[in-house]
């Protein structure tokens, strides 16, 4: 009886391994097949992929996201001043390639320049005489706005002849003898381009416009 009973299970077990290895299939026996080989054709180097550690997860958790790229906030800009020919070039290129409100056009008056003047020198080495000078007196000077009145500088510009008339006083104080108080610039009057919020587009659309600009620069608003 025992010797029936471990027959039976030798060839059941027999059995078993012949079904699940396919060897009945002809016969109409044999497991479902589970495979789905179109998603093992998809894989990409499925050799590759190992099993992180507690470690490395808990490192990858912890890794900060990648800030976002910054953007350029938008900055007012301005340029002028425009006479009349200028304004209306420049207002016809505004109108046609730059969005309702994003720019306008305005009267405006720029003041009158006043400089506590030095010149005109009749050589560049009468000049450089009068810088080493003055640097020798502690005073100092800048370029002319004006090129007419070069060779020469200026020790300071004023929006009034009496504000001028103050700092040459002082000046004379330090030893400079020479100097006098002369109009640079005169008021001028004209329409101002301003830009309110100048982005990034709009900033890019600038460059169409440089020729009606009449080489006037753009620069930050006052």
């Amino acid at each position: 009886m025992l010797r029936l009973l471990v027959l039976a299970l030798l060839l059941a077990n027999a059995g078993y391994f012949a079904w699940t290895h396919g060897l009945l299939a002809d016969y109409g026996f044999a497991p479902a097949v589970q495979a789905e080989p179109q998603r093992l054709a998809q894989q990409i180097r499925p050799e590759a992929m190992r099993l992180l550690t507690s470690a490395e997860a808990r490192q990858i958790e912890n890794e900060p996201s990648p800030a976002p790229a910054a953007q350029a906030a938008p900055e007012c800009l301005q340029a002028g001043l425009f006479n009349p020919e200028q304004s209306s070039a420049l207002r016809a290129g505004l109108e046609s390639s730059f969005p309702i409100g994003s720019w306008t056009l305005e009267s405006s008056v720029e003041p009158g320049r006043w400089i506590v003047y030095m010149g005109k020198y009749n050589s560049e080495d009468a000049l450089n005489k009068k810088r080493s000078e003055l640097r020798g007196l502690g005073v100092s000077f800048e370029a002319l706005v004006n090129p007419a009145l070069g060779p020469g500088l200026s020790l300071g510009h004023y929006t009034s002849q009496a504000e001028a008339e103050r700092e040459l006083a002082k000046a004379a104080t330090r030893g400079v003898r020479t100097a006098k108080v002369v109009l640079e610039r005169p008021e001028s009057r004209g329409q101002l381009l301003k830009l309110p919020a100048a982005d990034a587009a709009l900033k890019a659309k600038l460059e169409a416009l440089k020729p009606q600009l009449a080489g006037k620069p753009l620069q930050a608003c006052q």
